[in-house]
């Protein structure tokens, strides 16, 4: 027999009981159904087997880590219910791309046709895959039996994967005959999918899953035309330039070929700018450039470059911080934890802000404010500011694009830019890479650079952060007169470097440890490149260091 710990109460269950059989026991105990097991501070998928004494807390579908369970599963189906209804016969491919909203926005290629009809058996087939309640069993293979196997079903994008794999056995999971590689625990048999949906979406379709905050029913559908756009034409991109999946990005570093990847990226950025700074040119009236983007979309490094190409299309540019405009701080809101809430807009001075733009539109002289971030006090320098003929004011902040922060500013007078870090680089083509894992580790190696803050400090706070631009930022996104994606193709070769021995820092009783160990893993499957040699201009110098912009 086996002692098992659940939340400090103790129970005996025979060794080789599942956690799965563990968990039926104690369900009644949580609010959402358990899908996955915290065992002495390690995650294990349900069917794992007890040897030993252990300590275990039950992890929901309603949990963040169990969410995310729950979606790679239901992404496994629904490949599985495309494999068994066309086969490699009419499909040659089908990648997972990126995240609209709740769902996921997938592609086919071959002759079969994404249609309504395409989308009827597709749902179908993967509500009989869910009703047979069939095991997903994971198989540990040798790296040749694994590249063999992946090499022989067509998935190249998973042979080159595996080609800088350093260790020496592969995780399959499979479902009957069925075999695919996820990255991250699944759930422990198909019954325990949700309420999901599928619908037709540009060229491909969505798989859109449960809300989070409502298991029994599925997410409101979301329409974001010019973000989508945005990440389709960086898609577009890395085909053209050959770099779809980090193993074909780890194939270019092994050739030789980083270089000009890295200067064609940075070029093809820069003149993203320039095409923007010219819609802004030929725009009459406009006197103000609003930007805004989420945690670490690198909009400093971006209102600086757009200044350059502004100057370039014959406009003087004045940079101004939202931040500047802080009421005092103890006159800022706080939130429902007693803490002060600097992400609201109440934490803002909007009238303020409004009456010195409003002068400042009519000719008159302003003298903007600087916050003193040391004494939570607001100040005033001497900067006076007079916008003549040619002058535009470059605005950056996270209510940017909200009507309600320049409610007295004539719409054809602003001009709105979001920007975010929208990677469309996968792992493989069925495992995708999240934008916010992207943004986060960019703050990690900013914050510990700039502000000496441990990466346990970041992920601390990185829940709080989201929430904020779950609120205040993504509902104003399609709002934007041009959606910049600030994202760099190879950017996470050169993340590793810094970020791995921050996360490495992270102990086992740290809060953050699976979160660390997550990470640690994601990141072990790119190649390393050096920093050195980034134009100092980069939008990823923010982060690393030695830009020239001051940041």
């Amino acid at each position: 027999m086996a002692k098992v710990t659940i939340s400090g109460r103790e129970y005996e269950y025979k060794r080789g009981t599942t956690y799965e059989e563990i968990a039926k026991d104690v369900q009644s105990q949580y609010d959402a159904k358990i899908i996955l097991a915290d065992v002495d501070g390690k995650y294990q998928e349900l069917n794992k087997l007890i040897a030993s004494d252990v300590d275990v807390e039950f992890v929901t579908m309603a949990d963040k880590p169990g969410y995310k369970v729950l979606r790679r599963t239901m992404m496994m189906i629904l490949f599985k219910a495309i494999n068994d209804l066309y086969g490699d016969n009419n499909i040659d491919r089908v990648k997972s791309e990126f995240a609209i909203g709740k769902g996921i926005f997938c592609t086919v290629e071959g002759s079969v046709k994404v249609d309504d009809k395409f989308v009827s058996e597709v749902k179908s087939k993967m509500q009989e895959i869910i009703d047979a309640d069939t095991p997903i069993v994971k198989t540990s293979y040798k790296l040749a039996d694994a590249i063999k196997i992946f090499a022989d079903a067509g998935m190249n994008d998973k042979v080159k994967l595996f080609n800088y794999r350093r260790t020496s056995t592969v995780n399959i999971y499979s479902i009957g005959d069925y075999k695919d590689y996820y990255h991250g625990d699944m759930a422990p048999s198909t019954s325990y999918a949700v309420p999901f949906d599928i619908y037709l979406y540009d060229e491909g379709f969505v798989l859109q899953f449960a809300a989070k905050s409502d298991l029994s029913v599925v997410a409101e559908r979301s329409n974001q035309p010019k973000v989508f756009k945005a990440m389709r034409d960086t898609d577009k991109l890395g085909r053209q330039l050959g770099v779809e999946t980090v193993g074909a990005l780890n194939d270019v570093i092994c050739s030789g070929g980083f270089e000009e990847l890295r200067l064609v990226t940075e070029a093809l950025q820069e003149g993203k700018i320039s095409d923007i700074a010219s819609d802004i040119a030929k725009r009459d009236g406009v006197k103000f450039v609003m930007i805004a983007g989420p945690s670490s979309s690198g909009k400093t490094s971006f209102s600086y470059r757009l200044s350059t190409q502004l100057m370039a299309h014959g406009l003087t540019p004045h940079p101004i911080g939202l931040d500047n405009y802080y009421v005092d701080r103890e006159n800022c809101p706080k939130d429902e934890n007693g803490n002060y809430d600097f992400e609201c807009l109440e934490s803002l001075d909007v009238e303020g802000f409004n009456s010195d733009m409003t002068k400042l539109l009519n000719g008159e002289t302003v003298d903007i404010p600087v916050f003193n971030f040391k004494s939570g006090k607001r100040e005033y320098h001497g900067n006076f500011l007079t916008l003549k003929e040619n002058d535009i004011l470059v605005i950056e902040g996270i209510h940017g694009l909200n009507e309600k922060m320049s409610y007295t500013l004539p719409s054809e007078s602003k001009y709105k830019v979001y920007i975010s870090a929208l990677t469309c680089l996968n792992v493989d083509e069925h495992n995708r890479i999240s934008t916010t894992d992207v943004r986060l580790i960019r703050r990690m190696v900013r914050d510990h650079r700039t502000r000496g803050t441990g990466a346990s400090g970041t992920l601390a706070m990185w829940e709080s952060v989201r929430r904020g631009e779950e609120k205040y930022i993504f509902p104003h996104q399609e709002s934007a007169d041009a959606v910049f994606n600030s994202a760099l193709v190879y950017e996470l070769a050169v993340l590793k470097q810094f970020a791995e021995p921050l996360l490495f820092g992270i102990k086992k009783d740290d809060p953050s440890y699976h979160e660390a160990k997550r990470l640690l893993k994601f990141l072990d499957y790119f190649l390393g490149v050096t920093s050195e040699d980034l134009p100092n201009n980069s939008i990823l110098r923010e982060f690393v260091g030695g830009s020239v912009f001051n940041v």
